[in-house]
């Protein structure tokens, strides 16, 4: 077995990245040359198919220099929060912590954990409660949030927020299958989260 080893290593460090990385893709869909020739050649009288990303809409530009705002889209499975809106920073609940998102970041993806998302504007910061969801920030100073379930942090109650933690926690402690346990400790883990969020 360790023979072979540095012979997959040596294969490993000669190998060429073919696929290239979101920041290197054209703006606009351009068909793949060698998929039309090779189509043309076996079926020369019918059009060669369109991939999805023929029919979307092209990408924004990435900007030679940075914004001064950073473009951000919220939504809901059932609304929309924020639909292109120009804010200053963006904190995200991430799983690997919280996340601050200026005009500039480095494209990325974070999944969201219970938590609070703040939105700052100005001296305004709006903070929504998140169940959970995804964070995809774009090179172009975009920032897509998709959440299960927001709520205004203004608009919790905290007594219903404490019964829950206090239910939850029971159910956890008497729990006797597996599914029941996870069940109650998404609970736990949720009403703690709303519990944190409340007192600071």
């Amino acid at each position: 077995m360790f023979r072979h080893g540095s012979r997959f290593l040596a294969r490993a460090t000669t190998m060429t990245w073919r696929r290239p990385f979101a920041t290197d893709l054209q703006a606009e869909y351009v068909a793949d040359s060698n998929f039309t020739e090779a189509w043309k050649k076996v079926v020369p009288n019918v059009d060669p198919p369109k991939t999805p990303s023929a029919f979307m809409a092209p990408r924004p530009a990435t900007p030679s220099s940075i914004p001064s705002k950073l473009t951000v889209n919220f939504v809901l499975p059932y609304t929309s929060e924020l639909s292109g809106k120009e804010v200053d920073m963006v904190i995200i609940p991430a799983t690997t912590g919280q996340m601050g998102v200026l005009p500039g970041h480095v494209a990325t993806i974070a999944e969201l954990k219970p938590g609070i998302l703040s939105v700052h504007e100005g001296n305004d910061v709006n903070k929504y409660f998140v169940s959970g969801g995804f964070a995809f920030v774009h090179a172009n100073s975009f920032a897509d949030i998709i959440a299960i379930e927001a709520v205004p942090l203004d608009r919790i109650d905290p007594n219903l927020v404490q019964k829950g933690l206090t239910d939850f926690t029971q159910k956890l402690n008497t729990a006797s299958t597996d599914v029941e346990k996870a069940e109650a400790q998404i609970g736990v883990d949720v009403h703690s989260a709303l519990n944190a969020a409340l007192t600071g």
